[in-house]
């Protein structure tokens, strides 16, 4: 059974305490190697252990979550931050949080955080040391983007990804072409997501069949065959996936 060697990063003993416990009682698949009720030892754990998750509370004495994150740089571990403030959730959407817990932590949420991670994690292990293989299948279509004087047609196989550009779009071409539209990423990713592509950040949507391999650390990353690298956000990562064999 794969278990999850896991930290908790929080300064009220009384916190870590009934995470602890919680995580002991109702996640088997997670086993605690450490605490840290600080920055500083929670580098040290870090740096000193191979981890799977870190529970990580946003704020500490002397700096907080997102200090931490950067410290450490690049990291294979996924991350559940756990906190009393709600304000905080975009930002850990951003520094690629898996999942986002509110004090008093729910039994039900923590056991979702959890079973959230346990996925993804399984599936980078079957993936490991494999070409990726999608399992879907792309299909032959066209798509019209507006031009200033009227409308143009694109083969939807002939788009290798898009990127999210304020209101507008970027849209990247097999042939090494770029068109900027003016319309939101979110209209492509309605548009596309029956051609074989998919959503993996806030700001891409990529042509699967065009992914060449898999890079894990921070939220994880995909190469395309034209060698870009695109980051996929913890929340997409799933879903990202879930397109391989």
């Amino acid at each position: 059974m794969l278990q999850l060697k896991t930290i908790i990063v929080e300064d009220e003993q009384t916190s870590r305490d009934i995470l602890r416990a919680y995580l002991e009682k109702y996640c088997p698949k997670v086993k605690v190697v450490g605490e840290a009720s600080n920055i500083e030892e929670a580098l040290a754990l870090i740096r000193n252990k191979t981890l799977d998750l870190v529970f990580l509370d946003v704020e500490m004495p002397h700096g907080n979550a997102f200090d931490l994150l950067e410290q450490v740089g690049d990291r294979s571990f996924e991350t559940v931050f756990v906190t009393a403030y709600n304000q905080y959730a975009i930002e850990a959407l951003n520094m690629h949080a898996s999942y986002y817990l509110l004090k008093p932590v729910s039994i039900d949420e923590l056991i979702k955080a959890v079973d959230y991670v346990v996925a993804i994690k399984e599936k980078e292990m079957a993936l490991e040391n494999k070409l990726l293989v999608s399992q879907t299948t792309g299909k032959d279509g066209k798509i019209t983007i507006p031009v200033q004087d009227g409308f143009e047609v694109l083969e939807v196989s002939s788009i290798l990804y898009c990127q999210a550009d304020d209101n507008y779009t970027q849209i990247y071409l097999m042939n090494g072409k770029k068109k900027l539209v003016s319309k939101t990423l979110k209209y492509f990713d309605e548009a596309l997501v029956d051609f074989g592509f998919a959503r993996v950040h806030k700001s891409y949507v990529v042509n699967v069949n065009e992914i060449t391999g898999y890079r894990k650390g921070k939220g994880g990353s995909v190469v395309l065959s034209s060698g870009k690298e695109v980051m996929v956000s913890a929340s997409q990562k799933a879903n990202l996936l879930s397109h391989f064999k």
